[in-house]
């Protein structure tokens, strides 16, 4: 199989611990990419904060953001695909968070929203190395065009709430974890898997022709549907068990070992 399209997780998969890409992980790219393969970024970071690390390994192709409900291209801005979270799916979520005191952060414009300045949103803006705007009431933004919705708080605390919520919002909302502490809510087409089909039809290869490689649940989507579906060595068990290959892990150069293995035939 000759791949056209590889789309990369960045935290825990392209990252490795201490938020790097490291060198042999960078020249593979760089092969990749010389040899006419479509390189692109699958995340549920924000596009400002994805842009960032697109930019250190000189990527210059659309990349897929906030779960796969933004795909923009880098270099002049233009949004290729988009979907939003429902209005109505947004209040109700909004109300839910404030009736059990739950910790909400909002995206508007790419701007990350929070309604107060408190330890998780600051940890969460130093790790995606973006600011935060504070917005006391949200009744402000909730109507405004929101890429997502983001709940933050212990795992136990959310796999409650996500099991009610699904209940709830599940056939207005895509809900999904991109860490243990981080429970994501987008539109139900706002997955990296559809994100991926996009990416594809857009380049003109076919989905035998797409890898995708991951370590979270929420990468689940475009691990099923890439014609390979590979799983880091420290991906979550669950994704493992679906996933097409089980590569090294992030601190190993999981991510160099699928593009030397697939895509150069090398051992």
């Amino acid at each position: 199989m000759t791949y056209q399209l590889i789309a990369i997780d960045i935290d825990d998969t392209l990252l490795n611990d201490e938020i790097q890409v490291t060198e042999r992980t960078k020249k593979a790219l760089e092969r990749a990419i010389e040899a006419g393969v479509t390189v692109t970024l699958a995340t549920g970071r924000m596009f400002a904060s994805a842009q960032q690390i697109a930019k250190q390994i000189e990527l210059n192709v659309p990349i897929i953001t906030y779960q796969g409900a933004l795909v923009k291209t880098l270099i002049d801005g233009k949004v290729l695909y988009e979907r939003n979270v429902p209005v109505d799916a947004a209040r109700k979520l909004l109300g839910y968070a404030k009736e059990h005191g739950l910790h909400l952060q909002l995206y508007v414009n790419d701007v990350l929203y929070g309604t107060e300045d408190n330890a998780r949103i600051q940890a969460y803006s130093k790790l995606s190395n973006i600011p935060y705007v504070i917005e006391p009431d949200f009744e402000q933004l909730i109507d405004k065009p929101n890429h997502k919705m983001l709940i933050i708080d212990e795992p136990e605390v959310l796999d409650h709430h996500k099991s009610i919520l699904q209940d709830m919002l599940g056939d207005q909302l895509h809900i999904t974890k991109s860490k243990a502490h981080f429970l994501e809510f987008m539109h139900k087409e706002g997955t990296k898997g559809h994100a991926l089909q996009f990416m594809a039809q857009h380049i003109g290869c076919t989905m035998e022709q797409t890898i995708a490689i991951g370590d979270a649940w929420n990468d689940r989507e475009m691990i099923s549907v890439a014609g390979l579906g590979v799983a880091m060595g420290n991906a979550v068990p669950s994704l493992k068990d679906i996933a097409d290959y089980i590569t090294l892990d992030n601190n190993e150069d999981g991510v160099a070992h699928v593009i030397e293995k697939f895509v150069f035939q090398e051992k």
